[in-house]
């Protein structure tokens, strides 16, 4: 004979009667298809910012950029707060500028921490590159702060 447990149905009953309840189910996150599925490794770009670095290759080679660097610095906010540069560009009139690139959705956290490091940096010019979607002709927008 087996060493399996047998159980009646009274007493399978109680057991799942002790057994805690599963919490409801939450309402499913209108905003969690925008999130990313997972984190690339340190200096590898997304497909947004692979767009834009062809973007930015472009103008240098019609003499609007001089230079740009990807992830070059970090910069710090506040406590436990940091803000990672997407981009770090030198136009032709050679003042520094930080892009930011977003594929089209930005949360209220990340727009306050564009707008935060605007702040801490002021002698950078801050801009955020938005990605369009092709139903809306493609390209990007660039809001400057």
């Amino acid at each position: 004979m087996s060493k399996m447990l047998r159980w009646t149905a009274e007493q399978l009953a109680a057991l799942q009667a002790r057994q805690p309840k599963p919490a409801p189910a939450k309402k499913a996150d209108p905003m969690a298809r925008f999130h990313a599925l997972g984190r690339l490794p340190k200096d590898q770009m997304n497909k947004t910012e692979r767009a834009y670095s062809i973007l930015l290759d472009e103008e240098k080679r019609q003499g609007l950029v001089l230079d740009w660097k990807f992830h070059p610095m970090r910069v710090r906010l506040a406590d436990n707060t940091f803000y990672e540069v997407d981009f770090l560009v030198l136009p032709a009139d050679t003042r520094l500028e930080i892009h930011e690139t977003k594929g089209g959705f930005v949360t209220a956290h990340g727009q306050m921490k564009i707008k935060l490091c605007a702040e801490v940096l002021p002698y950078f010019r801050m801009v955020k590159a938005t990605k369009l979607p092709m139903k809306k002709g493609g390209g990007w927008v660039r809001e400057v702060f």
